[in-house]
């Protein structure tokens, strides 16, 4: 068993720990609550964005963009985001398995070429180890303070490769934030984008109204901007994900620390009180032996 001094010690040791958990998670509560005020800031923006261009390509059944051509895929580009640090679960582990899922399938379609954009060090780290997959630096700091002009220079360069034809299809791999406790990681192709208009979001135009130029121009000029609004709405979400990983873990991490100083309190009072007994037995049995 244990002697008490080193029960001690390790009280103390789990009660630091418990201490650091506990500030991180007050940390990454507060970037939490800024981040998703982050998301709410531009939703609004972004719902009358898809709004619009829901409404028109409701009337242009026809339409069609170089940026929704269907090519046969010989090259793929994949955007994946991830954290800078640690001590957030199993957020970056599971980032990086679908993304190697994600390199697997496209490749068991004969794809000739992959190319990776990492948003983030963790992911950033993992790829460079990979032999077999072309890889695009990104500004690793867009994970820890993301940046509409940042991520739109990584948007602009992949929305020029796909009308040159560098590209056939790019395909976004980040983490959706439903809640503090759960964080949705999500699969999606970017481009080609899908012209299909969403009945739910269509509110109509509300009567008879004349567009100059015209639709189909007013459609060319929008889908950019949707599109790097969709990348930095997914970069927003990556990075209020990753802070709500981080609080659940740091909880976890903190209940656990609290179970373990119970645990150990138990058996520094249980070594404290053995102490005690043997000393008592030692005395009483000198007394004894003194008296006989």
């Amino acid at each position: 068993m244990a002697s008490l001094k080193e029960v001690k010690a390790r009280i103390g040791s789990v009660n630091s720990t418990k201490k650091i958990t506990g500030a991180m998670k007050m940390v990454s509560s507060a970037k939490l609550k800024k981040a998703q005020m982050s998301i709410e800031n531009i939703l609004p923006y972004q719902n009358r964005l898809n709004g619009i261009l829901n409404n028109f390509l409701a009337t242009e059944s026809d339409f069609q963009s170089d940026f929704s051509a269907v090519r046969d895929v010989k090259s793929v580009a994949i955007v994946v985001f991830s954290s800078n640090s640690s001590l957030c679960g199993a957020y970056n582990s599971n980032v990086i398995k679908e993304l190697n899922n994600v390199i697997k399938s496209e490749k068991a379609n004969a794809v000739d070429q992959i190319t990776i954009y990492p948003v983030g060090k963790k992911v950033k780290d993992a790829v460079n180890k990979m032999t077999d997959v072309n890889v695009v630096p990104v500004n690793v700091d867009l994970a820890d303070h993301p940046s509409f002009e940042g991520i739109s220079a990584v948007t602009n360069e992949l929305m020029t490769k796909f009308l040159d034809k560098s590209f056939d299809k790019v395909v976004l791999i980040y983490h959706h934030l439903k809640n503090t406790a759960v964080q949705k990681l999500t699969t999606e192709t970017f481009l080609p984008i899908n012209l299909k208009a969403d009945e739910s979001n269509v509110s109509g135009l509300g009567g008879d109204f004349i567009v100059e130029p015209n639709k189909a121009e007013i459609l060319e000029s929008l889908l950019p901007k949707a599109l790097r609004t969709k990348m930095y709405a997914c970069l927003l979400d990556s990075n209020a994900s990753e802070h709500g990983a981080r609080v659940v873990a740091m909880q976890v991490a903190t209940d656990n620390a609290n179970e373990l100083i119970n645990e150990l309190t138990v058996l520094y009072n249980k070594t404290r009180q053995q102490a005690i007994t043997s000393e008592l037995l030692d005395i009483v049995g000198g007394a004894a032996a003194l008296q006989n």
